[in-house]
């Protein structure tokens, strides 16, 4: 059944659960650029948990859409965008600026507004600010650990969206197979690799030949902005993965242990990228979901 949304002037779809969609609603304007939309899925108000997830779609950090949660899961009905709604969650999956549109850190600043626009309107839906869980996949993944682990760090805030004056913390992060250190993925990826390329796509994000500027790859690198204060991590990784290496997700879950921080990495035995020949891609949706259960409850009455 569709409508038009009331509170946010756009339209609105109510699925067979309940759920309800809005579709394509405005949370930042950059001058210059598109609009940043957003599709907000929100659960019964008695069914809601008062947590949310922003959830921040792949694609090389080129391309990809709000609308898809992964090419593994097009065929899910309910979606998974549904099935954590159900589960009482406040679910935001987002647009950010593309690499044709703007380098590194406009991606990061995007994300963070959207952070800032579910905290300013935590009070209409239903949300508790302080209970927000980043959850990525691909360049998505890399998004939301760069959100988490700056979550502090108001020199990375940026300057987008209309609620500058709210936060951008996240109270976890969910991965899944995320580049973590531009820097060393190129070796990691092997002799035949093009990685650091200038025409790669994580040389596009960044802007430069990765190896050409090392100080703004770092930059750009969730591993660098590892610290002991950093909001809990679960990470999910193809041991297989062709495109980021299994040993991006090692060599920060390493580091992040080394700071003090809290990780979970999870090996997927012989899958690649986008979780081909995944024994059992439902395992790894409830583990995650799970995941941002037990976090954002540990979390309740923290804000």
């Amino acid at each position: 059944m569709s409508a038009v949304d009331l509170a946010f002037g756009v339209p609105m779809t109510t699925l067979d659960s309940g759920v309800k969609v809005h579709h394509g609603v405005e949370f930042a304007t950059i001058e210059g650029y598109r609009p940043l939309l957003l599709d907000l899925y929100v659960p019964a108000s008695g069914d809601r948990t008062g947590a949310a997830i922003v959830y921040i779609h792949g694609g090389g950090w080129a391309v990809g859409t709000r609308r898809r949660f992964g090419r593994a899961f097009i065929p899910w009905s309910p979606t998974p965008l549904d099935l954590l709604a159900q589960a009482g969650f406040v679910v935001a999956t987002i647009d950010y600026r593309l690499s044709g549109e703007a380098c590194f850190p406009a991606q990061l600043h995007d994300v963070k507004a959207a952070v800032r626009w579910i905290r300013g309107n935590a009070t209409a839906l239903g949300v508790d600010g302080a209970r927000i869980v980043a959850w990525g996949e691909s360049a998505g993944g890399h998004l939301a650990m760069l959100a988490g682990m700056t979550g502090d760090d108001t020199a990375m805030d940026g300057d987008v969206g209309e609620f500058r004056d709210q936060p951008s913390r996240v109270c976890g992060v969910i991965d899944w197979y995320g580049p973590m250190n531009l820097l060393s993925i190129g070796r990691q990826h092997g002799p035949d690799s093009d990685k650091d390329a200038a025409s790669s796509w994580e040389s596009s994000m960044v802007g430069a030949p990765l190896q050409s500027d090392p100080q703004r790859t770092l930059a750009a690198s969730p591993i660098n902005y590892v610290h002991a204060g950093a909001p809990p991590v679960q990470i999910h990784h193809g041991t297989t993965d062709s495109l980021v290496p299994y040993a991006q997700s090692v060599e920060f879950a390493d580091a992040l242990r080394a700071a003090g921080g809290d990780v979970e990495l999870i090996p997927v035995e012989g899958s690649d990228h986008f979780w081909t020949g995944a024994p059992d891609i439902r395992a790894i949706f409830d583990t995650s979901l799970a995941f941002a259960l037990r976090i954002t409850d540990e979390t309740e009455g923290e804000s």
